[in-house]
């Protein structure tokens, strides 16, 4: 027998599959379905979405004929609308229910569902930017056994990082990952729409490279442009709290790069990118080079992490260059094409350079030689002593001379199900150079360059990688 109407509450941070069994037996148990949502202020800490972000999800969903929100008490709002019936979840028959009391009081009823909850909204946010199972990654066993690399020999080197001075410069990144809720499909044109329901904000870019070198235990000092806007205040505290020593040159006329990724089940929708790609003036390229060389005074190793959005100008690389090498300090270099046009060759004398297949190709023009002859040219283009070629899926091809020879060898991925290969490149980069600054060869610094690449694939967002997180791999 239908009733009524039929009243739910709760917070609802994400319309999951516990909350439509609940809202289908509710709908089925009467003729109008009402939720309340609660307000940020009545949810308190469970509120982990803005208030109007769950009442628009809940309102929009088709079991529900009326939503609102509620600002006061669930009691209160039930003897405003006096529902036929209060259905609540299962999980609550054996607790306290206040609503009972006010039910009670005009002759309704209580009634609970007869599924399971068996997982809420914050586990499903938790989970999209939660570390990947550890299983996912496994050792290159034959490459380690080829190369005489140990995992004793890695920790070893990994104690030792803690003593390097570290100089990175480049173009300041802030990535926003905003999870969505599908809603279906547009009724006036071929649309999928989806409904925000939170973000996570996260450097990216140089800073986070700056970042991973810091939480690895280098001494970091850090150099970029930015905007006058608040993504550089985050920007500056996001730097703080990871102890980088920063200096931040503000540019009016320019906003610090956001780049925004609509995501919905694990899959990223939509990319919108803030930014501006033109070089930075002469005055800001002026301020840059005098803050470096100071730096660069007493400091192991320059880092230029170049995005192409206009930090690195040719003549700030070429002054800082002249300054490292002057200093006898190593250098490394990684220039980035993806939406933009880079050119890795332009950073000369290089102790390591990191470019992608792609980024190699477009630095050489050559789309049709072999990777070991790419690896080859590009390292003498750009007179580097080695290269770490990123290949993707396939891993990595490492190529440098080390003495009279040049030498070559292949790390295969590491990672069996990545999640977000956002920012793995900056990853290897810093744990790569940082391993080669403290005297390993070019097959451990590899190794470890790989194996924090692979964790940092297996989560969502950009996020320093720490010692303890590599060590917990190489101890399995």
């Amino acid at each position: 027998m239908k009733h009524g109407t039929v009243f739910v509450s709760g917070t609802f941070n994400v319309l999951h599959p516990g909350h439509l069994r609940l809202l289908k037996f509710a709908k089925d148990s009467g003729d109008k379905l009402v939720v309340g949502v609660l307000s940020d202020q009545v949810a308190g800490v469970s509120a982990h979405v803005s208030q109007e972000f769950r009442l628009e999800a809940v309102k929009m969903h088709a079991l529900v004929d009326e939503a609102f929100l509620i600002n006061d008490s669930v009691n209160e709002a039930i003897l405003k609308i006096k529902p036929a019936l209060v259905v609540k979840g299962k999980e609550h028959r054996a607790k306290d229910n206040p609503e009972q009391q006010a039910v009670d009081s005009y002759g309704a009823k209580l009634l609970f569902s007869s599924g399971d909850v068996v997982f809420t909204s914050l586990d499903l946010i938790r989970r999209e930017m939660a570390i990947q199972e550890p299983k996912t990654i496994s050792l290159p066993v034959d490459f380690m056994v080829r190369r005489g690399v140990t995992t004793k020999s890695l920790s070893a080197l990994l104690s030792k990082m803690k003593d390097i001075k570290v100089v990175v410069i480049g173009d300041t990144i802030v990535d926003e990952y905003i999870s969505c809720d599908p809603l279906g499909m547009s009724e006036e044109d071929p649309t999928i729409v989806v409904t925000p329901i939170s973000s996570k904000k996260f450097i990216g870019g140089a800073a986070i490279v700056a970042a991973h070198a810091a939480s690895l235990g280098a001494k970091v000092k850090y150099f970029s442009v930015v905007g006058n806007d608040q993504t550089a205040d985050f920007c500056r505290d996001e730097l703080s709290k990871f102890s980088v020593e920063h200096e931040l040159i503000v540019d009016d006329a320019r906003p610090t790069t956001l780049k925004q990724r609509f995501r919905s089940r694990g899959k990223t929708l939509l990319r919108v990118s803030h930014l501006v790609q033109r070089s930075v003036d002469e005055p800001v390229q002026k301020s840059l080079v005098a803050g470096v060389k100071k730096a660069c005074a007493d400091a192991d190793l320059l880092i230029f992490s170049d995005f192409n959005y206009g930090c690195l100008h040719q003549s700030v690389v070429d002054q800082l260059v002249e300054i490292a090498t002057k200093n006898e300090m190593r250098i490394v270099a990684d220039s980035q094409s993806s939406s933009q046009i880079g050119d890795i060759s332009r950073f000369k004398n290089a102790d390591l350079i990191t470019p992608t297949e792609r980024e190699a190709r477009l630095a050489l023009r050559n789309t049709e030689d072999g990777l070991v002859v790419i690896a080859q040219l590009v390292c003498l283009s750009a007179e580097a002593k080695s290269v770490t070629l990123k290949l993707g899926e396939q891993g990595v091809l490492l190529h440098g001379r080390w003495g009279k020879d040049w030498e070559t060898d292949q790390i295969p991925a590491l990672n069996s199900a990545p999640q977000d290969v956002a920012g793995a490149g900056d990853c290897m980069l810093v744990a790569t150079s940082l391993a080669m600054c403290v005297g390993a060869n070019m097959w451990e610094s590899g190794m470890l360059g790989s194996l924090a690449a692979a964790i940092q694939v297996g989560r969502v967002g950009n996020t320093p990688i720490t010692p303890n997180e590599l060590l917990h791999e190489l101890a399995e």
